[in-house]
């Protein structure tokens, strides 16, 4: 027997297969069971033996894509515990900053004008450099569109190899460079380092009015949830790195990472919204629980909820990241689940790469938004509703 794994993916392998004891979500390895205690995803590889035979544990290398997206983040627990330490800057201006846990920070220069500034970065998670250079943009533009606001600046952020060939790097920036025209905004210079993997993303400035923005824990009871971009691109970035994903899967992951934020921003900001907040690395659940703030509990409908649908047959074969299980880990005590599937609560935990908006909006008006987000062409529903708090702060049912 031996267990492969690709960076931030687990899979068992046994002369080429393995058998999973669903009802126990565990791994049968020959005559060797593996208690993988579950949902904890806890493998302890030091003292299995297999006919007496020690594990030959392989790391999958791969020459540009090792691993990342926004499943590179900094796992919510670790974050919080730093930031919290971090003095509070006092400045009647500063609408927002990082105590909010919000998508990037807004600072009032008039009473007409404030500015949203933002900055994300992060390895490749696809092989194709142009592709990621489009999709790290994209990723970073998008917590300017989760404020309410409007691109008006960015600057590039880049780490490269010196050993690695420029073309790579030029690929890369093309990309960016685009999304940015796209967006709207100028693209007005950067900084680059010398390091030994690839890195990209952006830092960008937007602008809005100071009584307009979109702060993600605006939630109001009797609100509908909507969810513009379908789930699951982690875990379907992951089977891709270890040759198991579809084209077609795999064609819809990279069709939602590279689509900005910006039309489904500019649909809601029509309508009575009242928090936003784009779903990234932390996850649907995670997000969704910083946006209710403690003071709400969010009804979900698993079966309403938009995603790749190959991530089903992916979890089952325990293509999972890392950063899902640190989501798993960080909320699932916030979370209660009833009749919902192990693999749709994979899905609602996936952290994901430049991810759609999860909205909180009066819901007369849900519907008629729906409408106009469907007509952008990617997977989106009304997830669920905004109710009175009770012990958990999100009920999730079917699925």
């Amino acid at each position: 027997m031996r267990i492969a794994f690709a960076r931030c993916a687990l899979r068992f392998v046994e002369d080429g297969r393995w058998r999973m004891d669903k009802e126990n979500r565990s791994v049968l390895c020959g005559g060797t069971f593996i208690r993988s205690v579950f949902p904890q995803i806890r493998y302890i590889f030091k003292n299995i033996t297999n006919s007496g035979r020690g594990v030959d544990l392989e790391q999958k290398r791969i020459t540009f894509c090792k691993g990342g997206g926004c499943t590179a983040k900094l796992g919510p627990g670790a974050l919080n515990r730093v930031l919290g330490k971090l003095p509070k800057t006092q400045d009647p201006n500063l609408l927002i900053g990082y105590d909010h846990a919000d998508d990037g920070a807004v600072y009032k220069l008039r009473e007409d004008l404030a500015i949203v500034q933002t900055l994300d970065f992060f390895p490749p998670m696809v092989e194709d450099p142009y592709i990621f250079g489009q999709i790290a943009a994209a990723n970073a533009l998008s917590d300017i569109y989760a404020m309410g606001g409007e691109v008006k600046t960015a600057l590039n952020i880049v780490c490269f190899p010196e050993a690695m060939d420029l073309n790579i790097l030029g690929q890369i920036l093309q990309g960016g460079s685009e999304k940015v025209m796209e967006a709207g905004g100028v693209l007005a210079g950067g900084h680059s380092i010398a390091d030994q993997e690839v890195k990209y993303g952006l830092s960008v400035t937007g602008v809005i009015h100071p009584d307009k923005v979109f702060a993600n824990t605006g939630c109001r009871e009797g609100d509908v949830l909507i969810l513009t971009k379908p789930l699951g691109v982690g875990i379907v970035c992951t089977a891709s790195r270890v040759g198991e994903a579809s084209k077609k899967a795999m064609d819809m992951a990279v069709k939602s990472m590279t689509a900005l934020n910006k039309y489904a921003s500019q649909v809601v900001k029509k309508y009575r919204t009242h928090g936003c907040t784009d779903v990234t690395g932390f996850g649907f659940l995670v997000h969704l629980d910083e946006m209710l703030g403690g003071q709400f509990t969010a009804r979900i409908d698993g079966k309403a909820i938009p995603y790749i649908p190959e991530c089903l047959d992916y979890v089952e074969e325990f293509y999972l990241t890392a950063a899902g299980q640190r989501n798993r880990n960080h909320v699932e005590e916030r979370v209660r689940f009833e009749g919902c599937s192990f693999a749709m609560e994979e899905i609602l935990f996936d952290a994901q790469t430049s991810g759609g908006l999860l909205v909180s909006m009066e819901a007369e008006d849900g519907k008629k938004a729906l409408e106009e987000l469907k007509a952008l062409g990617l997977p989106c529903n009304i997830v669920g509703r905004v109710e009175k708090k009770e012990e958990k702060a999100i009920v999730v049912f079917g699925g």
